[in-house]
C-alpha cells in the first residue's frame, strides 16, 4: 500500500510539471491507485489538486515586476516590525551609495521601486534580502566590517538573492511540494472532506518568505550560488572581491560556532571562505582601496 502510494503521488506530482507526458502520468496514476484500493473520487481529488498547485506555480513564476515588490514590501515590514529600524541617515544613505555602486553594473540595475538599505536595531549578525530590492543589514553585521568593501560584500551578496530570486524560488520548491504531499496524505488517509483552498497562497508566501530567511535561511547551494554572484558584482563596481572573505571571516571570530543569527540562516563562515577561495582569481580589480578608507572611517566611528 506504501508503495502504491509513493507511486500515485509521484505521478500526480509529475502532472503539475510534465505537460508532454500529462496522459501518460494520470493513466499510471489511475492504474495506481485502483490497485491500491483508492476510490475514483479521492483519485480524481488529488489530481485536481495536482492542477490548482499548477496554476498556482504558474502564478508565482509570472510575478510582474509590480507584484515582487509589494511582495517584498509585505515581507520587509514584517522584518522590520520584529526586529526595529535603526535610525541613523548618514550611515543608511552611505549603505544606499555602497548599493547603487554595485547595481549599476548588474544584470538588473533597474527593477519596480529600485534597491534600499536599511538597517535593523540589534546586535544579532545578519543581513536579509526581499523580493523587490529591500535589504536589511543589522547593527551587529555593521559592526563586523572592517572597511568599506567589507560592507560591498554584504550588501552584493544580498542583491546577488535579490537578482537571482531565490525567494521566490523557495515558495516554489517548498509550499507548492509541500502543500501537495500533505493533501495526499491527508486524502489517502481517508480524510476526505474538501480539497484545500490554494486560492491565498501568496498571502501565505510572505509568511514563508520571512520563515526562509529569518528561520531556516536559503539552501546552501543558494548561499554559494550568491556568493559567486556576489564576486563578479564586487569586480564590476571596482570593489575589491576579497572583502567577501574579510567579512566571512570578521564573523567567524565574533561568533564562532554560534547557531543564532547569521549562524542559524547561513553556512558557516568556514564553507564559504573555502568555496569562494576556489573562483575568487577570475575576479581582478585595480587597488583602489585607499580611496575609500576614509570615508568608512567617518561614517562608522
Amino acid at each position: 500500500m506504501k508503495k502504491n502510494l509513493l507511486f500515485i503521488i509521484i505521478c500526480i506530482m509529475g502532472l503539475s510539471s510534465v505537460h508532454s507526458q500529462l496522459r501518460i502520468l494520470e493513466d499510471a496514476a489511475r492504474k495506481a491507485a485502483e490497485a491500491a484500493g483508492i476510490d475514483e473520487k479521492t483519485t480524481n481529488r488529488l489530481i485536481k489538486t495536482a492542477a490548482t498547485l499548477e496554476e498556482s506555480r504558474k502564478a508565482a513564476d509570472n510575478l510582474t515586476p509590480e507584484n515582487e515588490y509589494y511582495l517584498g514590501r509585505a515581507v520587509a515590514a514584517n522584518i522590520a516590525g520584529t526586529y526595529g529600524i535603526y535610525k541613523n541617515p548618514a550611515l543608511e544613505a552611505y549603505l544606499n551609495k555602497i548599493c547603487s555602486a554595485i547595481v549599476i553594473n548588474s544584470p538588473r540595475p533597474d527593477i519596480y521601486n529600485g534597491y534600499h538599505v536599511a538597517i535593523l536595531d540589534t546586535n544579532e549578525i545578519n543581513a536579509f534580502a526581499t523580493p523587490g530590492g529591500h535589504i536589511f543589514l543589522t547593527r551587529g553585521l555593521i559592526a563586523c566590517a572592517g572597511n568599506e568593501d567589507a560592507l560591498a560584500a554584504v550588501i552584493a551578496h544580498e542583491v546577488a538573492h535579490i537578482q537571482l530570486r531565490h525567494a521566490l524560488t523557495s515558495i516554489r520548491n517548498a509550499r507548492y511540494a509541500n502543500a501537495f504531499i500533505s493533501e495526499a496524505f491527508a486524502v489517502t488517509a481517508d480524510n476526505v472532506g474538501g480539497v484545500k483552498e490554494f486560492s491565498a497562497i501568496m498571502g501565505d508566501s510572505v509568511n514563508d518568505i520571512v520563515t526562509t530567511m529569518v528561520v531556516k535561511g536559503f539552501s546552501p547551494a543558494q548561499e554559494k550560488e550568491a556568493d559567486a554572484a556576489a564576486l563578479a558584482l564586487l569586480a564590476s563596481a571596482g570593489y575589491e572581491p576579497s572583502g567577501i572573505i574579510e567579512m566571512l571571516e570578521a564573523i567567524r571570530q565574533k561568533q564562532g560556532n554560534a547557531k543564532t543569527g547569521f549562524g542559524k540562516t547561513h553556512p558557516s563562515p568556514a564553507e564559504r571562505i573555502t568555496a569562494v577561495k576556489k573562483i575568487i582569481g577570475k575576479h581582478k580589480v585595480e587597488d583602489t582601496r585607499n580611496f575609500r578608507t576614509k570615508r568608512f572611517s567617518d561614517i562608522t566611528r
